[in-house]
């Protein structure tokens, strides 16, 4: 038996690959598929089961692409519906494979028709459980995102899931291996863990989630607390999962078209693209297309991407080194993103050659950065980091506006003088001065190195202060 975790980083994700005796089962795959097919024909193998958690929000799983490819069947939980021929099996349904044996768990709660799959090996023997979206490492799914479709609250999910867990996965044997979906990162929890392979022992006694002495109203209000609003682009993915969508060669294939800097620009013009710069942060500062956007492929960017760009239907272009043009094509298809049409040939420098506009974005150390507020000690400071990074420590008498919700805070910028924006190294904040140039707003400084380089410094910073206890 092999079992293999294929994790993705940039969507701390898990996709699994399980081999026993020539035969081969896929969880949850991504959407570029010959990786799993090259890797089952290396092994002299076939795929003979394509099995789905769930119907996925933060990425489009391969499982279409993979079964019209293979002719493997897809294989679903309890209670799901998708528009494609698929197996939806019935709770303790078992599937052999080789010498080993998938039973089905159904676990709703994240999703109604959320399922964990229990492997035994050759012995009969409780070995492994791949738990999907249901239990983290640290953490259990949200379950806000299912109740538009289960028309359930979000306290009614979380109900459901506490009956999941404690009736299907907390009576399992501790020694039992935990494969999640995915790690920390993800936007499908709030608590996860770094690690991404665990004993459900370990998580009985980790795992807040866990807790033997908690009572259904504890979890609930533990579950729920805190939860962020979830990504714009999940609903979109929920839909492709369910529904079906283009072969990703297609997408490919369109993406890959090179344009000349008249060509690009002139797409640009005409279609209303969003002309994505997906180099490092440091190039784009030093000199861009005015209007484009920075998102580097060095980065979270696809779920950046995913939580930016709200319409996934709009047309997309590429600017950035030609032998990363692919990358950034499949990565974006994986969030569904799908209309890339095109990138500029030659990159920025060929645009700079053609003798077309540019601008930059002024950035400075933090060393500079301490002077300057030395000299202006009112000067705006703006730290786009998430919340509890904000509230953990600032820049002392700094504004939070977090980089997921930018637009709702365009207002607080000076209009006529300049400021200062930040994040914690410099990847978020040069995402958010992209896109406040892109509005008209262009008298900022981006801090290089970010919170990290300030602290660094000895700029003074503060804690958070609850505004109910300040005196």
């Amino acid at each position: 038996m092999k079992i293999e975790q294929i994790y993705t980083g940039c969507l701390a994700q898990g996709a699994y690959y399980i081999e026993s005796n020539g035969e081969v089962a896929i969880i949850d795959p991504l959407r570029e598929v010959q990786p799993y097919i090259d890797k089952a024909n290396d092994a002299g193998a076939k795929i003979k089961y394509i099995f789905e958690t769930h119907f996925h929000a933060d990425f489009v799983s391969g499982h279409v692409t993979l079964s019209e490819k293979t002719g493997a069947p897809i294989i679903y939980g309890p209670d799901a519906n998708p528009d494609f021929e698929a197996i939806i099996a019935k709770d303790a349904q078992e599937f052999k494979l080789g010498e080993i044996t998938f039973v089905v768990l159904h676990t709703p709660g994240h999703t109604m028709e959320s399922t964990t799959y229990l492997l035994r090996d050759k012995d009969g023997k409780d070995h492994t459980l791949f738990t999907g979206d249901t239990l983290f490492l640290g953490d259990v799914g949200r379950p806000d995102l299912a109740q538009k479709s289960a028309s359930m609250t979000q306290e009614q999910l979380a109900e459901t899931l506490y009956d999941s867990l404690r009736n299907k996965i907390m009576p399992l044997a501790d020694d039992i291996t935990v494969y999640p979906a995915h790690g920390a990162g993800s936007a499908c929890g709030k608590n996860m863990m770094k690690e991404t392979v665990d004993t459900l022992g370990n998580q009985k006694k980790r795992n807040y989630a866990l807790r033997a002495d908690m009572t259904k109203e504890e979890f609930v209000k533990e579950v729920t607390d805190g939860l962020l609003p979830p990504p714009a682009y999940f609903p979109m993915n929920v839909k492709l999962n369910k529904e079906g969508y283009k072969d990703i060669d297609e997408i490919m294939a369109k993406g890959r078209s090179a344009l000349s800097p008249e060509a690009f620009e002139a797409a640009a013009n005409e279609t209303g693209a969003v002309m994505l710069d997906i180099r490092h942060q440091g190039e784009f500062a030093e000199g861009h297309i005015p209007g484009s956007i920075f998102i580097g492929l060095d980065g979270g960017f696809a779920p950046w991407v995913g939580d930016l760009i709200k319409d996934v239907q709009q047309p997309i272009l590429l600017i950035g080194n030609e032998d990363r043009i692919e990358e950034a094509i499949t990565r974006l298809s994986r969030v569904g993103f799908d209309n890339t049409s095109g990138y500029l040939e030659g990159g920025f420098e060929n645009w700079k050659n053609a003798g077309k506009l540019i601008d930059t974005v002024k950035s400075i150390t933090a060393e500079e950065f301490k002077t300057d507020l030395e000299r202006n000690t009112d000067a705006p400071v703006f730290d786009v980091r998430k919340l509890g990074e904000f509230q953990a420590e600032h820049v002392e008498k700094a504004q939070h506006t977090p980089l997921s919700e930018l637009n709702e805070h365009l207002s607080e910028y000076p209009e006529n003088r300049k400021f200062y924006i930040h994040c914690a190294g410099g990847y978020r904040s040069m995402i958010a001065a992209s896109i406040l140039k892109s509005r008209g707003i262009h008298n900022l400084i981006d801090v290089k190195g970010g919170y990290k380089a300030i602290k660094e410094a000895g700029i003074k910073v503060t804690n958070y202060v609850c505004p109910s206890t300040q005196k």
